[in-house]
C-alpha cells in the first residue's frame, strides 16, 4: 500500500472538510486552503463529527492524527503534498482554473484528485502541463466514513497514476474502484439520477408522499444493496436458475410503460414547496446537525453487522472495514510489554450514544466488551497478534467473572488497567478495572481466565517462546503486588 504522510485539502466545504477528516483521522497532516471565512469553523465541525464516528467504528489502533492546519495561499497548502483533493464548486471554468494553479505549484509527481460529481476529466485536465497526474477522485458524503471512491481518468491520465490513487486509498480505509470508461457523472451519480427523476414524478403526482418513498426504500430493497448491491440480489431472485432464469422472466418488462425515467420533472415552484413542506414534516424537529449524527450511528452500527458476516470475513462495507482494522493492526507501533511493578493500562475509549440503553445508561454487555478489547490490547502487547493466530496459535477465554460496581453514561471516558495474576503463561489470570476519568471512579471488574491453545488441534500448548519471553517478565513483575479486591470472588459472594 502506498501510504503519504502529507495532503491538501482546496476547498473546505461538505466534501472537502470531509476528505480532510478522512486524511487526518489517518495519521496524515493535512493543510486546507478555502477563501470562505467560516471556513474553519465549517471544517472543525465536519472533524468533531468524523472524530465521534471513529470512535464508533473501530477498536483497531487509530495511527496518531495527522496536524490540520489552514493555509492563506493555495500554493502553501500543497507545498510537499503527496496528494491533493481539490472539492470546489462543480463549474467547469473554476475547476479547471484551480486544477491549473494546481498543477503549476506543486510537486510533479503528486497525484491530483477532483470531487466532481460529473464534470469529465478530459474536460477538467485541458490547461494542465501534466495531466497524466490528474484523475477525478469521486466520493459519497460523508467521506469520513462511505468508503467508496470512484477514480476516473481522463485521455491523458496515466492508468499507473490510477492504480497508485487506489493503492493509496487502501491505507485511509477506503476502496478506489476504477471506472473503465469516461462519461458524465460516472457510475454512482447515473444510478442515483435515474432514481431521484422518478421519485419526483412520484412525488409530483402525489403517488405517495415523501416519507412513504423514504420508508419504501428502507424498509426494503435499501437493506438488500447494503450487502449485495443489484446484480447479486436480482441473482438470487432467478432461485437455483441464477441469473439466467431472472433475465428471462423478467426481462421482457423493462419494456411496458411503468416508469418515467426518460421524462425530467419541471421543478417548478409549486412542486418545490411540496416536496419542502413534505421532508421538513418528516424530519419533524430534528435539525440538520442532529440528522448528520443519527446517520453517522446508523451507518456504523450497518458497516459493523456486515464485518461479522461471512465467516468474519465481512459482506460489503463490512468486508472493507475488516480489511482496514486489519491494516490498522499490522502497521500499528507494536506495544512494548513494560515490567513495571503496577497494573497495566490497555484501553481507554469514550461511551458512545450506540452503547447506552433506555435508562441512559451504558449497557451491560458493554462493559464485557471493554474488557474484551483489553485484553487483545494484552495480547498484541506480548506478540500474539493476527500473524500469530495465522499461524495457528491462540489464546482462548475459558472463564471471567464480572462485577458491575456504578453506571457509566454517553460521552465518559473510560480506561482499563489489568494486573496479571500469577500463572504459567499457558494460563494468562488477569484482574482487570474499569475506571471513569477524571476521578478514576472504579466501575466494574472482571476476572479473566485465558488458555493458549493450537487452533488445528483444538488442544492446550504452551505459548511459543517470542510470546512466552514477553509475557513472563509481566507476570514476575506483578506478583509482588497485593491481591485484588474481589479476585477469587463467586457471583453474589460478598466480602
Amino acid at each position: 500500500m502506498a501510504k503519504i504522510t502529507k495532503a491538501a485539502c482546496i476547498g473546505g466545504g461538505a466534501i472537502g472538510g470531509a476528505w480532510t477528516a478522512r486524511f487526518v483521522l489517518a495519521g496524515i497532516d493535512t493543510k486546507v486552503f478555502d477563501p470562505h471565512p467560516e471556513a474553519q469553523r465549517l471544517v472543525s465541525e465536519v472533524m468533531a463529527n468524523a472524530e465521534r464516528a471513529y470512535e464508533m467504528l473501530t477498536r483497531a489502533p487509530l495511527p496518531v492524527k495527522g496536524t490540520l492546519s489552514f493555509s492563506d495561499s493555495l500554493e502553501d497548502a500543497m507545498r510537499g503534498a503527496e496528494w491533493i483533493q481539490e472539492s470546489g464548486p462543480d463549474r467547469l471554468d473554476l475547476k479547471r482554473s484551480v486544477l491549473a494553479q494546481i498543477d503549476a505549484a506543486s510537486n510533479p509527481k503528486a497525484l491530483i484528485g477532483s470531487s466532481t460529481s460529473g464534470l469529465m476529466p478530459t474536460d477538467l485536465q485541458r490547461d494542465m502541463k501534466h495531466p497524466e497526474r490528474m484523475f477525478v477522485a469521486h466520493p459519497c458524503n460523508p467521506v469520513y466514513l462511505l468508503p467508496l471512491v470512484e477514480l476516473v481518468g481522463g485521455r491523458k491520465t496515466a492508468r499507473s497514476v490510477l492504480e497508485d490513487a487506489k493503492a493509496t486509498l487502501a491505507t485511509v480505509g477506503m476502496t478506489g474502484l476504477i471506472i473503465n470508461k469516461e462519461i458524465e457523472a460516472f457510475v454512482g451519480d447515473r444510478l442515483l439520477e435515474a432514481f431521484w427523476r422518478e421519485a419526483l414524478w412520484l412525488i409530483k403526482d402525489d403517488v405517495c408522499d415523501t416519507e412513504t418513498l423514504d420508508n419504501v426504500i428502507r424498509y426494503s430493497f435499501g437493506l438488500r444493496w447494503a450487502q449485495m448491491g443489484l446484480f447479486e440480489t436480482y441473482r438470487l431472485a432467478g432461485g437455483e436458475a441464477g441469473m439466467r432464469d431472472f433475465l428471462s422472466k423478467f426481462g421482457p418488462s423493462l419494456s411496458w410503460p411503468w416508469s418515467k425515467l426518460t421524462d425530467v420533472v419541471d421543478l417548478d415552484a409549486d412542486l418545490v414547496g411540496k416536496i419542502a413542506v413534505q421532508s421538513d414534516a418528516q424530519s419533524g424537529e430534528r435539525g440538520i446537525g442532529e440528522l448528520e449524527r443519527i446517520r453517522d450511528e446508523n451507518l456504523v452500527g450497518i458497516m459493523q453487522a456486515l464485518k461479522a458476516g461471512d465467516e468474519g470475513r465481512g459482506w460489503g462495507a463490512g468486508r472493507l472495514l475488516a480489511d482496514f482494522e486489519a491494516h490498522l493492526w499490522k502497521t500499528a507501533p507494536k506495544p512494548q510489554p513494560n515490567p513495571g511493578k503496577e497494573p497495566l493500562k490497555l484501553l481507554e475509549i469514550k461511551v458512545p450514544s450506540a452503547w447506552i440503553d433506555y435508562n441512559g445508561h451504558m449497557t451491560e454487555y458493554r462493559y464485557t466488551q471493554c474488557f474484551a478489547d483489553a485484553s487483545d490490547a494484552l495480547l498484541q502487547m506480548v506478540g500474539v497478534d493476527a500473524d500469530y493466530v495465522k499461524a495457528g496459535h491462540s489464546y482462548y477465554t475459558v472463564e471471567s467473572h464480572v462485577r458491575l460496581l456504578a453506571e457509566a453514561k454517553l460521552g465518559d471516558a473510560l480506561h482499563v488497567k489489568a494486573q496479571l495474576l500469577p500463572s504459567d503463561g499457558k494460563k494468562i489470570h488477569s484482574f482487570m478495572c474499569l475506571y471513569r476519568a477524571p476521578d478514576d471512579t472504579l466501575l466494574s471488574t472482571c476476572e479473566h481466565l485465558m488458555l493458549h491453545v493450537a487452533s488445528k488441534e483444538s488442544r492446550a500448548v504452551p505459548p511459543l517462546p517470542a510470546v512466552m519471553t514477553k509475557l513472563k517478565p509481566l507476570i514476575e513483575a506483578h506478583a509482588v503486588l497485593p491481591a485484588p479486591d474481589g479476585v477469587g470472588r463467586s457471583v453474589g459472594q460478598r466480602k
